[in-house]
Formats: structure tokens, C-alpha cells, sequence
């Protein structure tokens, strides 16, 4: 890390409607847009190879429909965090993977966004860069509102006729072992 560092922050967002995407694991980085690849990169190096998370888990359903911002020093992918849009599964769903015959998703609910994968380098930490991506996330959505309805329409078409729209409620959901974020 350079003694007075630049930081910078790019976003990536879910592609367009259409098929789904098939969603490539960044060994194939010619499959993959490059802010995803460094997110990944920064994602397994933290939750898979410093916390000992699934490699298999790390890569989502959620990811494909997200929006995804890195924040880099200089060129260097230093950090991130995802945006899932609405519709989220029950939160039964979410206590218990053993639940049957629930929905996938939660539409009885006021629809929120969740910020989620939030992962910084071990040599970035302390610096209040997950404080910064957390900020920059929730400032994008305050003025992006219409495209957060169209992804959780794009899930609704789906389902449903129509999907209620997203007023700013933020889900936070925390380990119960992380004590806090600098």
C-alpha cells in the first residue's frame, strides 16, 4: 500500500433483461466483466481462504441480479460489496435451510435491498473503507430507486403480475461472530 493512497470506487450491474445469465466462476476471466473478477478475487481471498467459507457458497444466485462496486488503490481491488435488489427469501428461509414448501421469495413484506459481501484486504482494514462501500451503496440507491423496482419486477414476472415497489428499507443482517465494522 502506497503511504498516501488514491482509493477509487467502480460499480458493476446485474445485466439486462433477458435470459438468465449463466454465471461463470472467475476462473474463466474472459467470461466475467472485470469489476466482477476483482470482486470475486477479493471475495475468496477473505470469506473462503481467510475465514474458511465454501468456495461453493461464495458464488450465488444472488450475484447474477446484483449490483457489485470494488474499491481499488490505484489499480488494486482493495474492497467490496454487493447489492441484492428485492424480492429476498422469507426470513424463515434464512433461520432455517431445513423450511419446505415456503416461496422463494417474500412478497408479504415491504420490499428491501440487502448489502451483503461487504470484504475488505487484510493489509486495507482499519482504514474505513467498508464504511465508505456501505455509503457509496446506499447513496447509489437513494437516486437509483426505478432501477432497483425493475430488477424485483424482472424476478416478478416470474411469480407474480407485478412486484410492490421499493420505498428505501435496507435489510442489515450481521454474523453473530463479526463484533463490529470499521
Amino acid at each position: 500500500m502506497a503511504s498516501n493512497p488514491v482509493f477509487s470506487t467502480s460499480i458493476q450491474p446485474p445485466p439486462p433483461p433477458g435470459p438468465a445469465a449463466k454465471l461463470d466462476i472467475p476462473d474463466i476471466p474472459n467470461a466475467n466483466l472485470p469489476v466482477f473478477n476483482d470482486a470475486m478475487k477479493i471475495r475468496m481471498r477473505v470469506f473462503v481462504d481467510e475465514q474458511n467459507c465454501s468456495a461453493e457458497a461464495e458464488i450465488d444466485s444472488d450475484d447474477k441480479r446484483s449490483w457489485h462496486w470494488v474499491i481499488y488503490d490505484g489499480t488494486t481491488p482493495v474492497g467490496v460489496i454487493r447489492l441484492v435488489p428485492p424480492p429476498q427469501p422469507p426470513h424463515s428461509q434464512v433461520t432455517n435451510s431445513e423450511t419446505n414448501g415456503e416461496a422463494v421469495y417474500d412478497w408479504a413484506h415491504e420490499p428491501c435491498i440487502k448489502l451483503t459481501r461487504v470484504a475488505i484486504m487484510p493489509e486495507y482494514r482499519g482504514l474505513g473503507l467498508g464504511r465508505r462501500l456501505v455509503e457509496t451503496a446506499l447513496e447509489w440507491a437513494a437516486v437509483h430507486a426505478a432501477e432497483i423496482d425493475e430488477a424485483a419486477a424482472l424476478v416478478a414476472r416470474a411469480e407474480r403480475e407485478s412486484a410492490p415497489l421499493w420505498k428505501g428499507l435496507v435489510l442489515v443482517h450481521a454474523q453473530v461472530d463479526v463484533e463490529r465494522m470499521v
